[in-house]
């Protein structure tokens, strides 16, 4: 199977060698995802997490939305393994001044208007909103690379939802 950009892209030239190392996705799933940890937002990310949870695509990178046990406004998946989201999320160490992982220029890539700070995971990334109001991070198996792609997918409901600033 090729796999080939479907949708023009700006990316970092670390974002760029972390495309160029990963595969195909596929699109196959099974009942029973596991849910990801329910975050607990406060003041306004709670309402615009509940908005971006309205606006979540059905579908990531060919990956069937999934139903959560719990349910919450303030999270999501798709596929199996699941592809976790969770909105509302504090900062990552890697943007917190003061943690010993601060680091002022993290990692990160641009896609489709949305700047994303990406860390490596053992199998996968986790990728988290920058310069947005609210913190959104999502975690994308290993199975699914390039990585990057899953973000694509949700770039428009994050932007909708999800205003610039800190």
């Amino acid at each position: 199977m090729k796999c080939a950009p479907r949708r023009p892209i700006l990316l970092s030239t670390a974002a760029l060698l972390l495309a160029a190392v990963g595969g195909c996705a596929s699109g196959d799933q099974s009942d029973g995802a596991a849910a990801p940890p329910v975050p607990t937002p406060s003041g306004p990310a709670v309402g615009m997490c509940r908005a971006l949870h309205k606006e979540l695509p059905r579908r990531v990178e060919g990956l069937e939305r999934r139903a959560l046990d719990p349910a919450s406004d303030f999270t999501a998946a798709w596929g199996d393994p699941a592809v976790q989201l969770r909105c509302g999320v504090p900062a990552p160490d890697v943007l917190t001044p003061g943690d010993p992982d601060y680091n002022p220029h993290p990692d990160s890539a641009e896609l489709n208007g949305v700047e994303w700070v990406f860390e490596k995971e053992s199998d996968g990334y986790r990728f988290t909103t920058a310069l947005r109001k609210a913190y959104v991070e999502v975690r994308v198996p290993g199975k699914y690379a390039p990585e990057l792609n899953v973000l694509i997918d949700l770039a428009d409901a994050v932007k909708k939802t999800i205003p610039f600033g800190i």
